[in-house]
């Protein structure tokens, strides 16, 4: 999950925003067992990552096309993707399925 959100945040500092403008990105995080939800909120330009197109990961590297490597391991590290386009704000929502550990008496 740490990767997927790291990845999100990059791709949202990286491709968001004109060179100067200024932005809000929110993130939440929602523990609600057995599920972690993390919610990321930016007001940049409109982007819907569930509509990036699926990375050929069989190809050789010098054979691949720039970019979408960051969505797919978005979509690799989280078991469940929403996105939603409200307001003026992009907002992803990934979840991921938790096990408590260290949890004894």
């Amino acid at each position: 999950m740490h990767l997927a959100i790291e990845e999100h945040l990059t791709n949202i500092i990286a491709y968001a925003y004109d060179p100067g403008q200024a932005g809000t990105i929110r993130v939440r995080f929602a523990l609600a067992a057995p599920a972690l939800s993390v919610e990321i909120e930016d007001d940049g330009h409109p982007y819907n990552p569930m509509e990036a197109p699926e990375v050929d990961t069989s190809l050789p590297l010098d054979k691949k096309p720039l970019g979408g490597l960051g969505v797919h391991l978005i979509r690799k590290n989280a078991d469940e993707l929403s996105y939603a386009r409200r307001e003026g704000r992009n907002i992803l929502t990934l979840m991921s399925r938790v096990t408590p550990v260290g949890l004894t008496k």
